[in-house]
């Protein structure tokens, strides 16, 4: 949308309102009644039509029809005339609220809501602890940086707590959503802006779920979502469903990870750096830390196409863009690829659990890629084994060679 300002003035209005739209840009809900609907109200009321025609004919009640005739028609010259400008004239200077934020007319309320933000923390003794010197700079802190220490309750916590300590007091009430207002939006409450930095997130500016929604994976759909994955593979009884992911080193460098469910036998991928991968990335140029989508498809291709048929049966990794060229993956190997929810690394438990075990050997922070593919080989080999309680003391390699045999006899 084009508003004829400067790109600095627009920045400093989308700041202002503390990264979300005004109220009265936002499409309007389906509570109140539209100019359309107001147009329509005055053609069917021209024709004659009465108020529980007109209410049919709109699918709204008769009494909302009826207070719309009687509060916002044109009464100059005495008559009740009813024009749609003029009701939605009406309509929207009623909407308007020019009343003080509660925040700000309400000092005690303000206060409480300010020390369960941004109040100290106290120690053991009851002395605060003022924690590291932070200054507020009006932007998200950066990564691997120190955060100012403070007591830090969410708006959602502040809010229901506020009933349970004033349980007789409805003037100490507000919700959740008030107090990000005022702490965004400017003119929205009395709270300083710089309290946003207490927040979980810290964030100087808000996101609208709307804009986190288009975050999605494009190469992530229904079909390949881990519900849809065969039965067999949540009871562990048929082996060749396998769990993947990367661990992740110093300088982007990676290591993926195969782990089998049933066997916990463990398969790692050495993903060595690109050529180039010291120098300038060109902008939209090739992933050169080894670990973009076409190195990892086919490193597991050359990996699992050593496996016999009845071992490639599904594997299941997160939504990470390593993964872009699953589809490739599946028509290379005949394995049937799966994604886990957002957010959800329970659902490849397993392989959680196995790469814990690896960072004995690979810690964090550690340059994973002066490790060889024999290096990998060798720890590979020393987790599976290592006997497990849950296969009853069973190395995974004696799981996995008992369930060949198996297959085999079958």
């Amino acid at each position: 949308m084009a508003a004829g300002v400067s790109p600095a003035v627009g920045t400093r209005w989308f700041r202002e309102c503390g990264g979300m739209p005004p109220l009265n840009l936002r499409p309007q809900s389906g509570r109140y009644l539209s100019f359309v609907e107001r147009e329509e109200i005055a053609i069917l009321q021209a024709r004659g039509c009465g108020v529980r025609e007109i209410s049919r004919q709109l699918g709204r009640s008769p009494s909302t029809i009826s207070r719309e005739l009687r509060r916002n028609a044109a009464t100059r010259g005495g008559n009740f005339e009813y024009r749609a400008t003029t009701a939605q004239w009406h309509a929207e200077r009623r909407a308007k609220r020019p009343k003080v934020a509660k925040l700000a007319a309400n000092g005690e309320l303000r206060q409480y809501v300010q020390d369960r933000l941004g109040g100290l923390i106290v120690g053991a003794d009851g002395a605060a602890v003022p924690g590291p010197d932070v200054g507020w700079t009006g932007r998200r802190h950066g990564r691997r940086r120190d955060r100012r220490w403070a007591a830090s309750w969410s708006p959602e916590q502040i809010a229901n707590r506020l009933r349970v300590d004033f349980p007789d007091d409805e003037s100490m009430r507000i919700s959740h959503e008030a107090i990000y207002q005022a702490l965004y939006v400017q003119g929205r409450g009395a709270l300083r802006r710089e309290l946003t930095a207490c927040l979980r997130t810290g964030r100087a500016l808000r996101v609208p779920r709307a804009r986190t929604r288009g975050r999605g994976k494009t190469f992530v759909h229904p079909e390949v979502m881990i519900s849809e994955r065969p039965a067999e593979a949540d009871d562990r009884a048929v082996p060749g469903h396998w769990e993947g992911d990367l661990i992740l080193g110093l300088g982007s460098s990676a290591i993926g990870t195969l782990v089998e469910r049933t066997s916990r036998f463990t398969m790692l991928l050495h993903l060595p750096r690109l050529e180039g991968h010291d120098k300038p990335r060109a902008k939209n140029g090739p992933a050169l830390a080894g670990h973009g989508a076409e190195a990892v498809r086919a490193a597991i291709a050359s990996s699992i196409m050593t496996l016999p048929d009845q071992l490639r049966r599904s594997l299941t990794w997160d939504q990470g863009a390593e993964m872009a060229q699953h589809e490739q993956l599946r028509i290379d190997t005949g394995l049937a690829v799966y994604f886990c929810d957002p957010r959800s690394p329970w659902q490849r438990g397993t392989n959680e659990n196995t790469n814990g075990l690896l960072r004995q050997y690979f810690p964090k922070g550690t340059d994973l890629s002066t490790h060889t593919a024999d290096d990998l080989a060798t720890v590979a080999a020393a987790l599976n084994s290592r006997p497990r309680k849950t296969l009853y003391w069973r190395t995974p390699a004696e799981t996995l060679g008992a369930l060949l045999q198996q297959l085999n006899r079958t």
